[in-house]
């Protein structure tokens, strides 16, 4: 299944989905997009997937014109219906994380995209969370979530962490050439993971677990 979905992602045959269309979320999709590969982005605001399917953005860092661009070309749209999720081979969660009054993440939307993705789950998948939460949360949370059905981690599907490390506005550096560490709960979901984010992104550096990608997170400069 690994080397088949690596096929996948070489040829640009691999379907890819991401949860959350916001500052981390949107380029994210538009830059898969414009490397070629077909895309589906899933929100919960049906005003926000409507404007992106007419090719407008209200994301700074993504212009209307490259946004319109994939999406006249039918490499990319968005949906307010989760039952897509089940023709993407790759998805990545990248819903906000508000901080509670105890300065702790808020996973709500974390699990509820877990949810989401564990009532489609099959074999073969490859699962990134990339919300900006704390260490742990991708094999303490949502691996028992997504495992319940019987299948297992980086055996049946992939699952890997990957933070994001957007700074929006920053016009020197931006989701195209900021290194993406990438970190597996399992070897093999790390090599399917960075030959995904390879594909796209110029500079990526695999770790050896979903719980080093936070710290290396802030140690790793902005570019290399």
């Amino acid at each position: 299944m690994k080397n088949d979905l690596i096929s996948l992602i070489t040829n640009k045959q691999a379907h890819i989905g991401v949860i959350g269309l916001g500052y981390v979320g949107l380029p994210l999709l538009v830059e898969f997009a414009s490397h070629g590969f077909h895309g589906t982005g899933f929100e919960v605001d049906e005003a926000k997937a409507n404007q992106i399917n007419a090719g407008t953005s209200y994301i700074g860092d993504v212009p209307s014109r490259k946004l319109k661009e994939v999406v006249d070309a039918k490499r990319l749209r968005a949906t307010t219906d989760f039952s897509h999720l089940s023709e993407c081979d790759a998805i990545i969660i990248c819903v906000p994380t508000p901080l509670r009054k105890t300065k702790e993440p808020d996973v709500s939307y974390i699990l509820a995209a877990a949810e989401e993705i564990e009532k489609r789950l099959r074999r073969g998948h490859l699962i990134i969370l990339e919300s900006t939460t704390y260490p742990g949360t991708t094999d303490e949370v949502v691996q028992p979530m997504l495992e319940a059905k019987g299948l297992k981690a980086d055996v049946d599907f992939f699952l890997a962490f990957s933070p994001e490390r957007v700074d929006p506005g920053n016009q020197q550096f931006n989701t195209r050439n900021i290194p993406k560490i990438v970190g597996g709960c399992g070897p093999a979901s790390t090599e399917v993971a960075a030959a995904l984010y390879a594909s796209a992104v110029a500079h990526v550096v695999p770790v050896s677990s979903t719980r080093v990608g936070p710290a290396a997170s802030f140690q790793l400069p902005a570019k290399t």
